[in-house]
């Protein structure tokens, strides 16, 4: 049994409210996430630090992904997921006003992180779960420019702080715990989620129960995942061009607007010309802004890059969960969904590691090139996937 199919804007009220929480929540994230680099780098954190700081928090968190996406198909429900992981993400948020030291910041990401893991799959599961007539690339489209307009908001109000008082990074912190308990409201009192019969419950987890086409995506998505590090190290890249720090937020802005822009109509284009199509471009475009974060030392083309990092963006991170979606049986949305995002986590340690050791040991520019390589071959994949597989 589907949501109630109440319409808003065209879409489902589910995905609507979904979106919207998560718009609320990532105000507050970005609020953080904008300015943690440079906090770090303040308290005396070092480029491999700052890399394996985001990768420990993700990678040791990603196992609850598979778990609950697993679990909310057992029981038929995504909403109490939901509540649950955006509640502890709300809760630990202002705790980063009071860390003095890398360590500290390490156990708050963990935390933040755990709240992540909980959530993602049972999300994804519920916006997949809206789809119909082939436009989860649509849905999931609006969940991504929703997403992402939290991510122009918060680095925003980041800026106005840090303008405000400058060098305040605990001020910041502290106030970004607002927006994620209003998420929470929104998210208690405006999705309604149908109950399941027996029968659409799944019983038991099985490998052989996902397809091939499933497990060779999985593939594509490790190899590129393996060169995408975190975007902490392209704030980091900003600043040593010259950008000073309390421009950092309107930076990220940049990339973000872009995206928000982008993300309904490219996620609309896929349903129609194939997501494969789509996810090559986007891999494309990836190779050339990190080729570009790599050979360039002028502010003016950094700015550039990010604009057209948030391309990638638009014609990426939605698609690969619509395809992921595509890919999968009904009732096993939640867990293959979880998969998915727990391999990218999974990756995303390995990824930070190799890039902070390049960053500091080699020099600024190698990381950047190893990602544009591994984007290009991806690419290349999605490509010969597209021609095995297209129907």
């Amino acid at each position: 049994m589907k949501p109630k199919s109440t319409k808003i804007f065209g879409f489902n009220r589910n995905i609507v409210y979904t979106g919207l929480t998560s718009l609320l929540t990532d105000i507050s994230t970005k609020m953080v996430y904008s300015i943690m680099p440079m906090f770090l780098l303040s308290i005396g954190a070092s480029k491999t630090t700052l890399s394996l700081i985001e990768g420990i928090a993700e990678s040791t968190a990603t196992l609850l992904k598979a778990a609950s996406g697993f679990w909310s198909d057992k029981i038929g429900k995504n909403k109490p997921f939901m509540i649950l992981g955006y509640g502890l993400s709300a809760i630990v948020m202002p705790i980063y006003a009071f860390v003095a030291t890398p360590l500290q910041v390490l156990y708050i990401r963990f935390v933040e992180r755990i709240g992540k893991g909980i959530r993602t799959a049972p999300r994804d599961s519920l916006i997949s779960g809206c789809a119909i007539n082939g436009d989860s690339g649509r849905n999931f489209g609006l969940q991504k420019a929703m997403d992402n307009t939290g991510a122009i908001v918060g680095p925003l109000i980041a800026f106005a702080l840090l303008s405000a008082f400058p060098g305040n990074f605990h001020g910041v912190f502290l106030l970004a715990g607002i927006p994620s308990i209003l998420g929470i409201l929104v998210l208690i009192f405006g999705i309604r989620e149908a109950k399941k019969s027996k029968e659409q419950l799944l019983s038991k987890f099985r490998f052989r129960d996902f397809s091939k086409q499933y497990y060779l995506f999985l593939g594509i998505i490790f190899l590129f995942t393996l060169g995408n590090s975190t975007d902490a190290l392209l704030l980091v890249k900003a600043n040593e061009v010259g950008i000073k720090v309390v421009y950092i937020p309107l930076v990220y802005l940049i990339m973000n607007t872009v995206s928000v822009i982008l993300a309904i109509p490219l996620g609309t284009l896929s349903d129609k010309i194939g997501k494969e199509k789509l996810l090559a471009f986007g891999y494309l475009i990836y190779a050339l802004a990190y080729f570009g974060f790599g050979a360039t030392s002028s502010i003016s083309v950094i700015m550039c890059l990010f604009a057209l990092y948030g391309l990638y963006s638009a014609a990426t991170d939605g698609i690969q969960k619509a395809l992921i979606s595509d890919l999968l049986d009904a009732n096993k949305k939640g867990t293959g969904l979880g998969i998915y995002n727990a391999l990218l986590g999974l990756t995303l340690l390995p990824a930070s590691i190799i890039a902070g050791l390049l960053y500091d040991h080699i020099n600024s520019s190698v990381p950047f090139y190893f990602g544009a390589v591994t984007a290009i071959l991806s690419a290349i994949l999605m490509v010969v996937f597209h021609k095995c597989f297209k129907s």
